[in-house]
């Protein structure tokens, strides 16, 4: 993480001696274990005060929307499971209102990263305020980290054991949200990044349209590519929505707060790009027939693929994408990796450059442009 500053020590001098905390022994059913869960935080301006003082107003290039209502940010951590003694990490803090929050729990370590340095002085007030060396600041874009070995090494688990004492939450601005999950969805898919960890749980704030499709089912008009890469690799759910009234500036739509969970075994067994791209011709025309879907797949030299494609998987071709199940979808991409790996150059095709599959394979240019393009069409997923 050598893009990032981390902040440890907060604003220097701010609270007076008397009300520096110190752990408490928990009951003694837990002998010598220490509870991190303060009785309340010391005495703090709101933050509403705080952003009134310091004059912050929310920017619209960076699609902020401040949540100030103290009991929604409680529900949002409720949601997230955070319990005295985990490690969290909060994406996008803003001036610190679901931070608080986190902090009445008692997490062992709280990471937050923040982009707008305009919000320093209010997070590094809570950083002060809480026990030494409890809650630290990264200041950076989210975009552009894993989090490598950001946790200890102890709290690693197995992929097919229980969820770490790590929890993952952040009300995200809108405009990264989506890109955001499918990064991490990829980073799950691969188990790299904080997924190296085990199956950490994620618990984020979308608009409540995006939410939607991420949830929905079979013949759900919904129903989308977002749907199928969320689902194949979590248990995910909607867990409760926002009105837009109570974020401050109040936007025109209402959002809701996503849990996932990882899947122990992704419902389609295959490498993360495949299934992504294969989806993402899917629902390329998602009111026509799949066969007219999913010819962009294939040179027009090789369109006999096409139709072997459906009977090799024993699916009907005149479905539309948003009838067919994730098994359904499943047998038919592993149909088509069978045919990426007989075919060589197959999966780096690309219907709108190339009418002919080329001999030779692509360049590692060309399927850079190619991946960058994969990455811009999910921020504006249908």
């Amino acid at each position: 993480m050598s893009k990032e500053r981390i902040i440890t020590n907060g604003i220097k001098n701010v609270l007076h001696q008397s009300l520096v905390k110190t752990p408490t022994q928990v009951p003694s059913s837990s002998p010598g274990k220490i509870s991190l869960i303060p009785s309340r935080l010391p005495p703090l301006p709101t933050v509403r005060d705080l952003v009134r003082i310091y004059r912050v107003r929310a920017r619209r290039s960076l699609s902020q929307n401040f949540l100030l209502n103290k009991n929604t940010n409680e529900k949002i951590v409720n949601s997230a499971g955070i319990r005295n003694g985990d490690h969290v990490l909060e994406i996008g803090p803003g001036p610190g209102s679901i931070t608080r929050q986190i902090l009445e729990r008692g997490p062992q370590q709280l990471f937050v990263l923040e982009k707008d340095r305009r919000f320093l002085p209010m997070l590094e007030m809570l950083a002060s305020a809480a026990y030494p060396d409890q809650m630290k600041i990264i200041v950076g874009d989210v975009m552009d980290y894993t989090f490598d070995n950001l946790f200890p090494g102890h709290l690693k688990k197995e992929w097919h054991e229980e969820s770490p004492d790590i929890r993952i939450i952040g009300n995200l601005p809108f405009n990264v949200s989506t890109p955001l999950i499918i990064k991490w969805l990829r980073m799950m898919s691969n188990h790299s990044g904080f997924y190296e960890m085990g199956r950490i749980p994620l618990t984020l704030t979308f608009q409540r349209e995006v939410a939607e499709r991420m949830v929905a089912q079979v013949m759900d008009y919904q129903r989308s590519r977002l749907s199928i890469m969320c689902q194949h690799l979590c248990h995910v759910k909607i867990r409760f929505t926002i009105k837009g009234k109570s974020f401050v500036p109040t936007p025109k739509v209402d959002a809701a707060v996503v849990k996932f969970i990882p899947l122990i075994e992704p419902k389609i067994n295959l490498p993360f790009n495949v299934v992504e791209k294969f989806v993402r011709h899917l629902f390329i025309y998602r009111n026509k027939q799949i066969h007219k879907c999913l010819r962009t797949l294939f040179p027009k030299d090789m369109h006999d693929l096409n139709e072997e494609l459906f009977i090799k998987s024993g699916i009907e071709r005149d479905l539309r994408p948003t009838m067919l199940s994730i098994d359904e979808i499943g047998s038919l991409c592993h149909v088509y990796h069978e045919f990426c790996t007989e075919n060589r150059g197959l999966f780096e095709f690309n219907y709108q450059t190339r009418k002919k599959l080329a001999i030779s394979q692509f360049s590692d240019q060309q399927q850079q442009q190619q991946q960058q393009q994969q990455a811009d069409t999910w921020i504006n997923e249908d």
